[in-house]
């Protein structure tokens, strides 16, 4: 949140996701009152930037959300989904008579749809790219395209009051460089002071390339077994680029012409049409396949299934299939039905190319658990376990240190990333004072 020119701006406002003391707080205090933000400054459309949102306007924010185009579409699909899984989630436990989940409350979810649908009443003001808007007198926003997800930006926020100026560069998520469907980071503007993620700022990626195929070869090998391919995907963004990578895949005889994939995921496939609407956002190559008329997700063994019949019928396929549900985190969502049913089988695969935060159930299987706990029931880890990371739509530490560098900013402050990985990201970096801020504190700029 940013106080300036008697105006409260808040820069995002998503859920935790993990644990169920993370859920609890969710349900807590945002540590303001809702009623007094004027103005929400959306960087993009995922749910642990954009999730809490229904709950603001709940809470009293009657203010007016700025983000872009693509980001406004995409964020409607994902707070009215969270919605409707928080309705389902609420009615199965107050069925099953069980904890309360992430509204604090077994019969009552964090919000209802109503909520979401209210949230979506505050959007105003468009944000085009590299163009300044002025948000309120003493305060202008550019935003800037962050490469991460379809829409998403860095805002770049410059600020005056009683004869005062100062600027603070917010990173969103940044996007991984080089990807095939999406623009690169634009080079970020100079500023004062940076706000910044640091998801991956203690590590570096695989290459793409070889991920890819490390891809392949993982649907292949495991085919020959004669199981399944489950793959908990997110819905913006992972899923819509694994159909890229599957349809090139095919076209280049790397995987079978009979592949079978089913993307089990309304939200994935309202996201992917999305995509046809915002070239801005894409690679040109990509951008001028969908103006030729070509669909770069073309796949002819590609199934959407929308109904729930249709994905209880997947449970019936024993072999062959490639199956794409969400959530990524197998927090919630479909993809939770597919491992219930595929993870206790030797023949079955289960592949990871994504992000998997603490505590959620995603994490646990990468790290080896032997039996897990789904719908209440323990099941076995029989399949096959692979780990992609060169996925990852967020930047790496190189491409996290050459971005802050460009920023020249005094002052950086880091957040959105695991504590390790904030303290060694900040020992790599030079020639700006570093702060890693705790919930609630305060600083003047």
């Amino acid at each position: 949140m940013v106080e300036c020119a008697g105006k409260r701006i808040l820069v995002d406002c998503g859920l935790y996701q993990g644990s169920r003391e993370l859920d609890q707080e969710n349900a807590g205090s945002f540590g303001f009152d809702a009623a007094s933000i004027d103005y929400v400054l959306l960087t993009h459309a995922h749910l642990d930037h954009c999730g809490r949102l229904p709950l603001l306007t709940r809470r009293g924010f009657r203010g007016e959300i700025i983000t872009t185009s693509a980001s406004r579409e995409l964020t409607k699909l994902v707070v009215l989904d969270a919605a409707y899984l928080m309705e389902e989630n609420a009615r199965r436990r107050a069925h099953r008579g069980g904890h309360a989940g992430a509204g604090g409350d077994e019969k009552n979810p964090l919000y209802s749809t109503l909520d979401a649908l209210n949230c979506l009443d505050n959007f105003g003001r468009t944000a085009t790219y590299s163009e300044a808007l002025d948000v309120t007198p003493g305060v202008s926003a550019t935003f800037i395209d962050a490469g991460h997800i379809l829409g998403s930006a860095s805002i770049f926020l410059q600020l005056s009051e009683q004869g005062h100026s100062t600027s603070v560069l917010f990173s969103g998520d940044l996007g991984n460089a080089g990807r095939l469907l999406l623009r690169s980071p634009a080079a970020p503007p100079r500023a004062d002071n940076v706000v910044m993620e640091t998801t991956y700022g203690d590590r570096l990626h695989k290459p793409l390339g070889p991920s890819i195929d490390e891809l392949f070869e993982a649907i292949t090998e495991n085919f020959k077994r004669g199981g399944n391919v489950i793959i908990p995907t997110f819905a913006v963004e992972r899923a819509q680029e694994l159909l890229y990578f599957l349809s090139d895949g095919i076209k280049k005889g790397k995987l079978a012409k009979s592949t079978q994939v089913f993307l089990d995921s309304p939200m994935a496939i309202s996201a992917t049409e999305i995509f046809r609407h915002h070239p801005e956002c894409l690679e040109p190559d990509t951008a001028k396949q969908f103006q030729d008329g070509h669909d770069p997700f073309g796949l002819s063994g590609l199934h959407f299934t929308r109904e729930a019949a249709e994905s209880m019928a997947l449970n019936n396929i024993a072999g062959g299939a490639i199956i794409m549900a969400g959530s990524g985190m197998c927090t919630g969502g479909r993809v939770r039905h597919h491992l219930q049913h595929n993870l206790g089988r030797n023949k079955s695969a289960i592949v990871f190319v994504g992000y998997a935060a603490t505590g959620t159930l995603a994490r646990r299987i990468i790290d080896g658990a032997k039996q897990v706990k789904i719908f209440g029931e323990e099941v076995p880890v029989r399949a096959r376990i692979y780990t992609i990371n060169g996925f990852s739509a967020h930047a790496d530490q190189a491409e996290l240190l050459a971005w802050q560098s460009q920023t020249g900013a005094k002052r950086t402050f880091l957040v959105h990333g695991e504590q390790d990985s904030m303290t060694k990201f900040a020992a790599h970096l030079r020639d700006t004072h570093v702060e890693m801020p705790v919930q609630n504190q305060s600083f003047e700029l």
